[in-house]
């Protein structure tokens, strides 16, 4: 029969420790970001002495008496290994520990049944995820929410947009799969100006890359499915603010409708924290030196990267991205029987609808993450048939190219 504990010693056992950075400002903002990757969470376990933080899989926390518990009373509400990455995310944002979720989708939902009620006005970029769209235009605007779209990298056409009352003004930056850039200084001046709070999904970019609360926004939305946790392993979201009574609506609503992260998939993403500068860094390289070398290849008609020298807003990337991001956006010539050949014809490009891997993907937009999308509306928005997207990953950016040499040849085949 184990002793039983002393209770200073079952407080010390089960309470969760200090992040190394925790309430200490001064040393985070001293670091450097790949230093906070690594100990802007807890510290060694300290039960054990374990350097990672613990998955405690547990839905269920024994409290000492009414009233009093340790933190955690129900997975449902908030779990340690979970708490462990929202105070690392939010070590990484220079914020409150983050909100998880258990999707990116998930995230979104928490944010708008969060902020809206019925009778308000979303202002939306034209070109975002589809499954955002989708959740606005289909679900929330049957409970009188109105959604109306802009042209987010026009910053007049934001400040228009503006001059009738709204809520939400939710944009992405770099856009999904266009990468057409919003200028997020001027849509938070123009989103405040308004009344709205300013949501910038940074899933592309991540808190490497790109820091839009430094831009004036509000909320700061992941997918961490995506190159937060890198290695298409895990589900996730999370959504990031300075507002501390903001994120505690954001955890009610998110325990009310049962959406949380679960606590493998947290230590999953913790791990992938660790190396998230080194991973962005090569991503954005290797995706810089493939689209450079799309750019010059006859059978491309378009290609965008931010960081490439003819992207039409390049001086808009360099300040306020610190790299230009491991996507690509191209469109082929040939229509779509050389969309459907460069696709089948690819060998390290394998065709998924995830994105920021350590494995290069390709997806057809039009098909697949935009599908809902109307024909007419994907057209003038640029998502033709014609439009693929690369997620480039980590391997040899030479035999990328390679690969992708041979499928643009069996397209220009197909043509």
């Amino acid at each position: 029969m184990l002793p039983l504990l002393a209770s200073d010693t079952i407080h010390r056992r089960f309470e969760m420790p200090l992040t190394p950075l925790e309430g200490r400002a001064e040393l985070r903002d001293a670091l450097a970001f790949a230093t906070r990757s690594i100990h802007g969470g807890p510290g060694p376990d300290p039960t054990t002495g374990a350097i990672l933080t613990p998955i405690h899989q547990s839905t269920t926390y024994v409290q000492e008496e009414v009233g009093r518990h340790k933190g955690f009373t129900y997975s449902r509400d908030t779990n340690p290994t979970v708490a462990a990455l929202e105070r690392a995310l939010g070590s990484l944002e220079g914020t409150p520990p983050a909100v998880c979720t258990a999707t990116g989708m998930a995230a979104t939902s928490v944010l708008c049944l969060a902020t809206l009620e019925a009778g308000d006005r979303v202002v939306l970029g034209e070109v975002v995820y589809g499954g955002t769209f989708r959740l606005l235009a289909e679900i929330l605007s049957r409970f009188d929410v109105r959604v109306d779209r802009v042209d987010s990298s026009d910053p007049n056409a934001l400040r228009a947009a503006l001059r009738e009352p709204a809520r939400l003004v939710i944009v992405e930056s770099p856009a999904n799969p266009t990468l057409g850039l919003c200028d997020l200084a001027a849509a938070a001046e123009a989103a405040h100006a308004g009344g709205a709070l300013l949501v910038v999904d940074n899933t592309f970019m991540t808190p490497a890359l790109q820091s839009p609360l430094e831009f004036g926004a509000d909320v700061v939305l992941y997918s961490t499915t995506k190159s937060i946790e890198g290695h298409n392993a895990t589900l996730g979201g999370a959504l990031l603010s300075r507002d501390s009574d903001l994120l505690e609506c954001f955890r009610s609503v998110r325990k009310t409708l049962g959406a949380p992260q679960s606590p493998f998939e947290a230590w999953l993403t913790l791990r992938g924290l660790k190396t998230l500068e080194l991973r962005m860094a090569r991503h954005s390289s290797s995706a810089l030196q493939v689209a450079r070398y799309l750019a010059k290849h006859p059978s491309v008609a378009r290609v965008a990267n931010p960081f490439l020298e003819d992207f039409p807003q390049r001086e808009l990337a360099r300040r306020q991205q610190r790299d230009g991001g491991g996507m690509i956006a191209l469109e082929l010539e040939g229509g779509t029987p050389a969309v459907l050949e460069f696709l089948r014809s690819t060998r390290l490009f394998s065709l998924a609808e995830n994105l920021g891997a350590a494995e290069s993907l390709v997806t057809h937009p039009a098909t697949m993450t935009h599908g809902s999308v109307p024909p007419a509306e994907r057209e003038r928005l640029g998502l033709g048939d014609g439009l693929v997207r690369l997620s480039v990953g980590l391997e040899d950016p030479n035999d990328l190219i390679a690969d992708l040499a041979r499928a643009l040849a069996a397209a220009g085949g197909a043509r």
